[in-house]
């Protein structure tokens, strides 16, 4: 095979240990000489297995509480050393370097202390989190990477697995075209990593760095003829525990849901939502899970045919019973009872996930022209208090709350978008209009005929920049709405409000989305 190369010698120094022992052992078996430090040295002593430490190598001991390891030009000079020019191998032999083939990595958790942890009232300290910057070990990346025509480079424990599988079948031989693949996810490692960094000192204030993690190739974009692909830590965020690999459809949907029901989540009782193209069409919020089910499915039967589900909280096998006759794509929730479980399973496609407590991206990154579009993550989320009423009639305390559940929907609503709400319960809405006018009158013989008989309210994702869009909600017998606010026409739009005894309350707070 073209570069074939044995090898014949090892830098191991990583920060998880699980999966490290067969790689051990299967080098063992291969005669190759292992060279280690700190923990990794004592875990390979452990096992019975000979190693040197790098302080033996080196002549210089481990200082400055752990800091300094590695960093040594007979380290370097090992991975660095070209084995094909007699400069270098001459010099490696002046100064006794002996060459290292292969070098294990994995680094400091940054990203995971960063993400957590209790150590501290308030979490993890700032000196945690320096201390977890890897100097030592990105640097033993970046050079075997960069000497990939001679060394093997594994940067994490996520390729444990492949070497050890090339280890057995190729008898510690590796090919050029393998090792510089392992040195492509080298980079990548290193690119994220410090992405990481980055973005944690620069507290989301310099230029974006984008750290996404792994890539999960996708079986194809939006349409078929489209490859896709996913960067980031899916497994991080979701336990599957039934149905296909989800798409990348069903992954734009589901960013959309988990991002509503979290908002959904700041209300008190039990929410569920129902969505479609990245629209609600149900969302319901009860004191039990099988009434925020039955509302959220009121909505819109016909078009919850196909959607995706998702609730905060646990799912039972009573609202099982009743989700089990719909056809849908992706149920997702905090937990399943194992009698629910064996509900929804029944259809092998369903895409059952477990929703894990992973924070989310706080950056929205999306491609135009020529470049990207970057900005901040919308989290304003509507309460009571931002609420400022603009007419003379002020809401009821129901009417209140229909308002703020109004506008959280709204906000989650393709633009132009209205929507028509009641009792903490989605009735209709207009979305993706070009005309705020026909996003009232995309649905409206819809609402009449459905829901005539309620007082509904209604909430707007931007202003209303004439009178007619209340003229129209007050003819359908809307008593209450709520929008940003902010026309140079306001005023009438509050005067007609006024005339006809309906309320307004303005947020001052815009929520296009597109």
């Amino acid at each position: 095979m073209e570069g074939q190369k044995r090898i014949q010698s090892a830098l191991i120094s990583v920060f998880h240990k699980d999966g490290l022992e067969p790689i051990v052992r299967e080098l063992q078996r291969l005669g190759v000489h292992l060279y280690s430090t700190g923990g990794t040295q004592d875990f390979i002593e452990k096992l019975g297995v000979a190693v040197t430490p790098v302080e033996e190598l080196t002549t210089y001991p481990s200082i400055l509480g752990g800091r300094v390891k590695t960093l040594h030009p007979k380290v370097f000079g090992g991975i660095l050393g070209r084995r094909d020019l007699d400069s270098d191998v001459a010099q490696l032999e002046e100064y006794h370097i002996p060459p290292i083939d292969l070098v294990i990595v994995d680094l400091y958790p940054f990203e995971e202390t960063v993400a957590g942890g209790t150590s501290t009232p308030l979490g993890v300290s700032n000196d945690e989190i320096i201390e977890k910057i890897d100097i030592g070990g990105i640097s033993l990346i970046r050079a075997a990477a960069k000497n990939h025509t001679d060394v093997v480079i594994i940067p994490s424990q996520t390729h444990y697995a492949e070497l050890l599988r090339l280890l057995k079948e190729q008898d510690g031989g590796t090919t050029l075209a393998q090792r510089k693949e392992f040195a492509s996810a080298a980079f990548a490692v290193s690119s994220h990593y410090d992405g990481v960094i980055y973005n944690w000192f620069s507290e989301g204030r310099g230029d974006l760095r984008l750290s996404v993690g792994p890539t999960t190739v996708l079986r194809y974009g939006e349409n078929p003829h489209q490859s896709g692909a996913f960067h980031g830590d899916l497994a991080g965020m979701f336990t599957q525990l039934n149905g296909k690999e989800l798409s990348y459809n069903n992954l734009l949907d589901l960013d959309a849901a988990v991002e509503l029901i979290d908002d959904l989540s700041t209300l008190p009782g039990v929410p569920f939502a129902i969505l479609k193209h990245n629209n609600a069409c149900g969302a319901a919020i009860r004191a039990t899970l099988k009434e925020a089910w039955d509302a959220a499915l009121a909505a819109d039967p016909v078009s919850a045919f196909g959607g995706v589900l998702i609730t905060n909280a646990r799912i039972d096998k009573a609202t099982a019973e009743a989700i089990d006759p719909l056809f849908f794509e992706i149920i997702a929730a905090s937990g399943f009872d194992a009698d629910a479980l064996d509900v929804l399973r029944k259809k092998k496609n369903r895409m059952i996930l477990e929703r894990k407590p992973a924070k989310r991206s706080s950056v929205k990154v999306r491609t135009a022209l020529n470049g990207i579009l970057t900005e901040d993550t919308d989290t304003v989320v509507a309460n009571e208090a931002a609420m400022k009423v603009a007419t003379s009639n002020a809401p009821t305390a129901q009417e209140l709350n229909d308002l703020v559940f109004a506008t959280i929907l709204v906000k989650h609503t393709k633009s132009n978008a209205i929507v028509l709400a009641k009792n903490n319960q989605l009735l209709a809405s207009g979305t993706g209009q070009t005309s705020r006018v026909d996003a009232l009158a995309s649905h409206h013989q819809g609402w009449q005929v459905r829901f005539r008989p309620f007082r509904r309210r209604n909430g707007s994702d931007a202003f209303f920049p004439f009178p007619d869009c209340v003229e129209t909600l007050s003819k359908a017998g809307i008593t209450a709405v709520v929008h940003p606010g902010g026309s140079i026409r306001d005023q009438d739009s509050i005067d007609y409000c006024n005339a006809h005894g309906m309320v307004m309350c303005i947020t001052g707070n815009r929520h296009f989305k597109h």
